[in-house]
């Protein structure tokens, strides 16, 4: 197949073009697939390189560059369309909503913050010495029971059993409080 157009008259150029648009339009429409395009964006930029290259007909030197540059226009034009769908894209689409809101919804987030008040003032009720080791225990992901002995004046072997107490403390003044357990 040539893929270039022949010099001549006006008619030869219309029987050029008859011929090569059924056959580079399948290449170039699976160029702007290629590009994410959905079905209707990819045939209007293929439309659209058809429609440049007649208006710069006069500006291709090389017959055999042709295919070369449809595809090239045509995969500029379906980047472009690309671009403007994507700044495009409106705020209420479907899709959107199918995301979970990872704050929750606004009455979950006051339940969730009456919650923590809670649980900080029955803490509040406990020793001292329950509230350091539970603050360590809850912020500590794996807390070295050697560190935390030492940093509370125990022994090792007291912190385990000391924090399951504690825990059961702050479980009641929960419950005095009509909270969460």
């Amino acid at each position: 197949m040539d893929d270039g157009l022949a010099a001549g008259d006006d008619d030869g150029l219309t029987a050029d073009l008859d011929n090569l648009i059924p056959a580079l339009t399948p290449l170039l429409w699976n160029v702007a697939r290629a590009a994410g395009l959905s079905r209707e964006d990819a045939e209007d930029a293929v439309q659209t390189a058809w429609t440049s290259l007649i208006s710069h007909l006069d500006t291709i030197r090389t017959p055999g560059a042709l295919k070369a540059w449809l595809i090239t226009t045509t995969q500029r034009e379906a980047w472009r369309v690309a671009a403007v769908a994507r700044r495009q894209q409106p705020a209420d689409h479907e899709w959107l909503m199918t995301i979970p809101d990872p704050l929750g919804g606004a009455d979950e987030r006051a339940l969730e913050a009456e919650e923590q008040r809670a649980l900080w003032r029955a803490l509040r009720t406990l020793s001292p010495r329950c509230q350091q080791l539970l603050r360590i225990v809850a912020f500590v992901p794996r807390p070295d029971y050697d560190l935390v002995a030492d940093w509370l004046g125990m022994s090792r072997g007291s912190v385990g059993p000391t924090r399951g107490r504690c825990l059961d403390k702050l479980r009641l003044a929960l419950r005095a409080e009509g909270g969460s357990q």
